[in-house]
């Protein structure tokens, strides 16, 4: 995957990334492109030859209800559902925990409802939940945040981008602005959550390309602002020579850029993953020179598309299956590997920066 930072692709999806950041190349928009086998077929089939269900009940349950991001994803799956008939309940708690995420979970049993999408904020915590919503006849699927429970229950995870590209990228475009050179570190989001941790664990490895350029911690905010403000200002006091910071997470970057723009004295290098409509004034001042997303609204509603096909019984998660999702297209059900298992990937992210991210509203 190259990330290819298009114009203005690249603004907010990180989003056109490159295939998942690799590809940036497309608009961030193109789901349909995504390297899950998006076309440009259209159409309300949740599957080759079928049709959803009308009045099923799906249960969102992101991983806080106050993130802008999650609002966005899950507004993206009322959309899906709402085209098919059928209904979303977004439900979690207010902090990035599996202990707020569980009582949703028990909530998606008694209501009896079809399918559960769920953006994990701890890979294996949740496993005995979901297991249960499982065995109710309940189909599971994980976005943005994938679980990691082995085959107990199978589940379908709808990734955002690939993976790899996601964590490479957001070094590629560090280094670029430091000259490859001086200290670096990451301020994420919860310590155990799982798209975090992938991402981080690629931008190791890319971070081997680059001998002058040194990771000296990870701090975590828990996509909380004042928290993630917090460890903001005891990173930057305990390294004084910090010459650039990745936050792979909407929260952190967004509060991070607020502190650089008013502490012009602090000459650090911000890049890592936004949302277009927090991070505009940012680029624009030049607190941040480029940054990548995808359209979170566009990940929910291909989730809310790919719960829909599997409570209807018109898609599997088998290598290959397929389903459309609405005006996306068609998506291709991806091999398992590693970690992961059956997965569709929405598509490229897009990279941001001064010339495109006017053409980015979410």
């Amino acid at each position: 995957m190259q990330f290819t930072v298009s114009k203005r692709s690249r603004n907010l999806r990180l989003v056109t990334a490159a295939t998942a950041v690799a590809a940036l190349v497309t608009v961030a928009g193109c789901s349909s492109q995504s390297a899950g086998g998006g076309s440009s077929d259209t159409g309300k089939a949740t599957a080759s030859g079928g049709a959803a269900k009308k009045g099923l009940t799906v249960y969102f349950i992101p991983k806080d209800t106050q993130n802008p991001y999650e609002v966005l994803a899950d507004k993206g799956g009322q959309k899906a559902l709402k085209e098919l008939g059928g209904k979303v309940v977004v439900s979690s708690g207010t902090t990035d925990t599996a202990a707020a995420q569980i009582p949703s979970v028990q909530a998606a049993i008694q209501a009896k409802a079809d399918a559960i999408v769920i953006a994990a904020n701890d890979p294996k915590a949740l496993c005995p939940s979901l297991n249960q919503a499982a065995k109710a006849g309940i189909k599971i699927l994980s976005f943005d945040s994938d679980i990691n429970c082995g085959n107990s229950p199978q589940h379908l995870f709808i990734n955002q981008a690939d993976t790899k590209t996601i964590g490479t990228t957001e070094v590629d475009l560090l280094a670029k602005e430091i000259n490859s050179t001086g200290q670096i570190a990451i301020l994420s989001a919860a310590q155990s959550a799982t798209n975090q941790n992938a991402w981080i664990g690629y931008m190791k490895q890319q971070l081997k390309k680059y001998p002058k350029m040194k990771l000296v911690t990870t701090v975590y905010g828990n996509d909380d602002p004042a928290t993630s403000l917090n460890v903001l200002k005891g990173l930057i006091s305990a390294y004084p020579h910090l010459k650039g910071i990745i936050s792979p997470t909407t929260v952190g970057i967004s509060s991070a850029a607020q502190y650089l723009s008013t502490h012009k004295n602090v000459k650090i290098a911000l890049t890592g993953l936004g949302l277009p409509s927090q991070m505009r004034a940012y680029v624009k001042d030049g607190t941040v020179q480029k940054f990548a997303l995808w359209d979170p609204s566009k990940l929910g509603y291909l989730a809310g598309y790919a719960a829909a096909a599997l409570a209807s019984g018109t898609a599997t998660m088998k290598t290959g299956a397929t389903f459309k999702a609405g005006t996306l297209g068609s998506y291709k059900v991806l091999a398992p590997a590693g970690d992961v298992g059956p997965s569709v990937v929405l598509g490229p992210p897009t990279v941001f920066d001064k010339s495109n991210i006017d053409n980015y509203k979410f």
